[in-house]
């Protein structure tokens, strides 16, 4: 947002290739944060076409963090864009229940919660639970997969989320399951971060191992890939 360069070639690679951003991330939602001073990052947002921005909970005081929210919805609305909150286990906001409440106290008819498959396993959030939320909450789906069992402590979550995911299919998460549960066509993006991998093999060996994966949990759900 503060290269205007860089946005012309990436504005030029979206085109020559077709490719679309739907959503621009990160912003965390915190005690101090300036709601209006967003407007950068939304202005880039927009002129990438993306349509969602990912929001953070990081603030314990829930009623803050809902009208915060709901600002942000307010602001990004003038852009085209409507914010998605991420639930987190070491956050205030730990599950999809806390999520939806949040989201729903904002106000906003915009805002949704993101699923990310990876925080939604961790959160122990039963996957029934994903048949109450109003479609137009879930407006996208973050997959990904991991091993068996709960990380100790937060180092290692954080380890796990930032640098060694799993493909789907290759670990324990019902991927299926969850994907199942959710809205007809609901698009589907991959978050797969596997640095060790990726070091070995390279960046496209191991996305095109990441989408095999998807497309395998897909099949075996009976879900068509839009």
């Amino acid at each position: 947002m503060n290269d205007a360069p860089m946005q012309r070639v990436t504005k030029a690679a979206l085109a020559e290739t077709g490719l679309k951003v739907r959503d621009i991330e990160f912003v965390k939602i915190t005690p101090d944060l300036d709601v209006p001073a967003l407007e950068s990052f939304l202005t880039a947002g927009a002129e990438l076409g993306a349509r969602h921005i990912i929001t953070a909970p990081y603030d314990s005081d829930l009623s803050r963090l809902a009208d915060r929210l709901g600002a942000i919805a307010e602001l990004s609305r003038g852009y085209g864009l409507s914010p998605v909150l991420e639930f987190f286990p070491w956050t205030a906001v730990s599950d999809l229940e806390g999520a939806l409440a949040v989201v729903i106290r904002s106000g906003s008819r915009e805002a949704g919660v993101l699923i990310d498959t990876l925080r939604f396993d961790r959160s122990g959030t039963p996957i029934e639970a994903l048949a109450a939320v109003p479609p137009h909450r879930l407006p996208f789906v973050h997959v990904s997969d991991a091993p068996a069992g709960k990380p100790a402590d937060i180092d290692e979550l954080l380890h796990t989320a930032h640098a060694d995911r799993l493909p789907p299919g290759e670990g324990a998460i019902d991927i299926a399951g969850i994907l199942g549960q959710m809205p007809a066509g609901i698009p589907i993006a991959l978050e797969v971060p596997m640095d060790a991998l990726t070091r070995t093999l390279g960046p496209e060996a191991v996305a095109r191992r990441v989408r095999a994966g998807l497309r395998r949990c897909l099949e075996g759900a009976e879900i068509k890939p839009v």
